[in-house]
Order: structure tokens, then C-alpha cells, then sequence
């Protein structure tokens, strides 16, 4: 049965990585799958997603103002599809999303999203948070902070290399732009006071 995956996490959790192997296992055993990417994440060059660990793969891009659904019924049209992964999930509408969860009832497709969960700020991302209501299965792909538990946010640093607690929320970047982090620790360098214990 088709159903609609959410795999989430902080910055550089291996979500890429992990999308490539799922992908690559389906390829090993002689199914096609299709990939799509954020068209405005370029860091590993236009259409493509890549990992930290240096493997990558030409993928198609989606902007706000795509219908996924139809993209999706025509590349089935085209030929056989054993399931379609969708990387930097965060940056997907949240119609677009409903059209994913269309696509997996509609056109019995399996869709596997991976992307962030909450922002630098600790806010949700549109995409992140249509796919928390609506996907059939969620998994988290961990990774930990300098202080070994798991991170669960992200801080953007400036040029000075101290946390922004303002901006855009989305800004593509790496490790010299974001840093995963404990809770703990997140609130410590978005220097956030101690809650008032009688509150």
C-alpha cells in the first residue's frame, strides 16, 4: 500500500545520504524511481542532491508554484515508478504537500519527503508542518550536538560566528552558515533567559 513518509531532522543529519541509498536500493533491484529537489537549494549545483559524504545524483526541482500532483501523473504516464523521494521537503508548500498525499491515495504512489523539521528561530517550516498532519508514517534521522545528545534544532550564526535570532527564514547554506543543536544548547546561544521557576 502506498503511503505518504516523512523523514526529519536538523542540519546535517544525513538526510540526503539517506534518500540516496533508499533510492539506490530500489535501482539495484531494477525499479525506477524519481527524485525531485528544491529548485532554489544550488549548493550542489542546480537539479541535483548531494550529500556531505560525496555522493549525489541528478534529480528535477520543484518551486512554490508547481503542481505536484500533475508533475507526478505525468511521470507515471511516462513508464513505471517504484517510488518518488522528494528532498528539502521544508521548502514544499503546503498545498503542495496535499498534492503529494493526493498522489499517494490517487495515483498509488509512494512518496518518501526528507527535510528539516523546524527552522533556526525553532519555528516550523510550511512544508514540514503540512507533512506532520498529513503524512501516513514519520521518522526521525538523528544526529547530535557537541555536547553528545541529540539535536533537536538548528542555530544560523553571522560572519561573527554568534547565533542570529532574526532574518529570513529560509537561507540556503552549510556548516559555515548553521550548526546543529540540543535544545539546551540552542536556547544558550540564542543567549533566551532562564525560565522564571514561578511562573
Amino acid at each position: 500500500m502506498a503511503k505518504l513518509y516523512f523523514h526529519y531532522s536538523t542540519m546535517n543529519a544525513g538526510k540526503s545520504t539517506v534518500l540516496l541509498q533508499a533510492s539506490h536500493n530500489y535501482v539495484e533491484r531494477g525499479m525506477r524511481t524519481y527524485l525531485l529537489t528544491a529548485r532554489l537549494d544550488t549548493r550542489a549545483g542546480e537539479g541535483r542532491i548531494a550529500s556531505r559524504i560525496g555522493i549525489g545524483t541528478p534529480a528535477d526541482t520543484f518551486a512554490p508554484e508547481d503542481d505536484l500532483f500533475a508533475r507526478l501523473r505525468e511521470r507515471l504516464q511516462e513508464g513505471p515508478c517504484a517510488c518518488v523521494f522528494v528532498d528539502e521537503a521544508q521548502f514544499l508548500t503546503r498545498g503542495q504537500v496535499w498534492q503529494l498525499a493526493r498522489a499517494v491515495d490517487d495515483l498509488k504512489v509512494p512518496i518518501m519527503c526528507y527535510g528539516l523539521r523546524v527552522d533556526f528561530l525553532g519555528e516550523l517550516f510550511e512544508g514540514s508542518a503540512a507533512l506532520l498532519a498529513l503524512a501516513d508514517e514519520m521518522r526521525e534521522v538523528r544526529t547530535i550536538c557537541h555536547c553528545g545528545k541529540k539535536a533537536t534544532m538548528v542555530v544560523r550564526r553571522g560572519p561573527d560566528g554568534k547565533a542570529l535570532r532574526e532574518g529570513a527564514q529560509v537561507q540556503v547554506g552549510g556548516n559555515e552558515t548553521y550548526a546543529s543543536l540540543c535544545r539546551r544548547h540552542w536556547r544558550e546561544e540564542m543567549e533566551e533567559p532562564p525560565a522564571d521557576a514561578n511562573a
